[in-house]
């Protein structure tokens, strides 16, 4: 029998090596990235066909706010669809740019409340101001699979005919909301003007 031999320091490194690249170039990747470039499959397409139910015990003026469906995204007006939840912090610190959005587009801003509490969605609301037209829920999260969400906050753009055209994945900031979102929203108005 021939003597097995014994395995070279640098060749028993070298999985641990090839490893720490990979693991290297991974890290890289996931800091570099903007979410908001994350591909959408729905971007020129019929927004899903979904029913969100209202936000139980949300009152606007002293009335029941209204949920909403994909055919309120499909009556002649530019909407904006936004997925929150008040446990994410990345919603609370978009909130204010939300507001923002309501008063400088002058389009419908739906809000949809995703796998989350009823009474704690009032508290935020009550406490950040509702920028919506209307809040639905997605309390399973099968609308949010049919929509493409990979998670809140999320915001998209739809037409008057009901497509979605742009998709912002993450937090709105004032630089999204100023070289992003509003321009999308004056393009989209100035076409269904033309039409």
């Amino acid at each position: 029998m021939a003597d097995a031999k014994p395995k070279s320091p640098l060749l028993r490194a070298l999985p641990v090596v090839i490893f720490a690249v990979v693991a290297g170039f991974f890290a890289m990747a996931l800091r570099s990235g903007d979410p908001s470039r994350l591909p959408s499959t729905l971007v020129g397409k019929p927004a899903p066909q979904t029913t969100f139910p209202a936000l139980a015990g949300l009152e606007v003026g002293g009335q029941p706010q209204p949920g909403f469906s994909s055919a309120d995204l499909a009556k002649g007006k530019v909407s904006v669809v936004n997925y929150w939840a008040s446990w994410c912090q990345p919603c609370v610190d978009e909130h204010p740019f939300l507001m923002q959005l309501k008063e400088q587009a002058g389009v419908d801003l739906y809000g949809v409340n995703y796998k989350d509490k009823t009474d704690a969605a009032r508290r935020f609301m009550g406490r950040f101001g509702n920028p919506y037209s209307a809040v639905g829920t997605d309390s399973s999260g099968r609308a949010a699979i049919d929509w493409g969400v990979y998670g809140t906050p999320e915001t998209f753009v739809v037409n008057g005919r009901g497509e979605v055209i742009y998709k912002h994945v993450g937090p709105i900031s004032a630089e999204s909301l100023k070289t992003k979102l509003l321009p999308v929203i004056e393009k989209a108005k100035a076409d269904a003007a033309a039409s």
